[in-house]
């Protein structure tokens, strides 16, 4: 049990430092494009935070593209979860953890609390567990619940590896190009609840779905 301990904490600290610097090499070689950027641009200016809300395959690009930014991510409150967590505070972004089955209340509220203070949020549209392409009501509670904006991102790549995992995440093979779309600003009235939660989830979800049409048909595919 020691020697499982001891191997677990070596590669806690190892592999995020690993996955970080060939990230950044890989990335390095690609060119991304964005469409639609204003409207990101345009929602920061307001001065209400803005929630991202993008598909789990596309993790890894839109966790380069919004590099920088003082924003806070929902991650897994499992022990895989510790290594996206300390991945992501390298590209500068935080960690609120939790999902569905395992503490996600408790890391909603603290995406809640985060975004009251005028933080940036990112939110896995269709959680951590899927259904692949399903938007669950979590990204719509915190706008409704912080006054952040939803604007709803998609990515997509013209060469890339496809992981064989429930979501099917994308990974950019050298000298691609990443294409990054933005939505429509999604603005979610104050603690509404029921009926309304479900209609501005399926708003979510098919404005994501519009602009992955359109992501992937421009790369001459239907879906990734």
């Amino acid at each position: 049990m020691k020697d499982r301990g001891l191997v677990y904490e070596l590669s806690i600290r190892a592999v995020p430092w690993l996955l970080y610097w060939l990230l950044r090499l890989l990335f390095a070689t690609c060119r991304l494009s964005d469409h639609g950027a204003e409207r990101l641009t345009t929602a920061i200016a307001n001065g209400t935070p803005v929630i991202g809300s993008f598909w789990h395959y596309s993790l890894l690009l839109v966790l380069y593209r919004v590099r920088g930014y003082s924003c806070v991510a929902m991650v897994s409150a499992s022990r895989d979860g510790e290594y996206m967590a300390r991945l992501l505070k390298r590209f500068g972004v935080d960690a609120a953890r939790g999902s569905r089955n395992r503490g996600g209340v408790a890391a909603l509220k603290e995406l809640i609390s985060n975004a009251v203070a005028g933080r940036h949020c990112a939110v896995v549209a269709d959680g951590s567990q899927g259904p692949e392409l399903r938007a669950q009501p979590g990204t719509v509670l915190l706008a409704s619940r912080s006054g952040g904006s939803i604007v709803p991102i998609v990515c997509a790549a013209s060469r890339y590896w496809c992981i064989q995992s429930w979501d099917r995440t994308i990974i950019p093979k050298p000298f691609s190009r990443i294409e990054v779309y933005f939505g429509e600003t999604i603005t979610v009235p104050a603690e509404v609840d029921g009926p309304a939660v479900e209609r501005f989830r399926l708003t979510l979800e098919k404005r994501l779905l519009s602009l992955y049409q359109t992501a992937w048909s421009n790369e001459g595919k239907e879906r990734h």
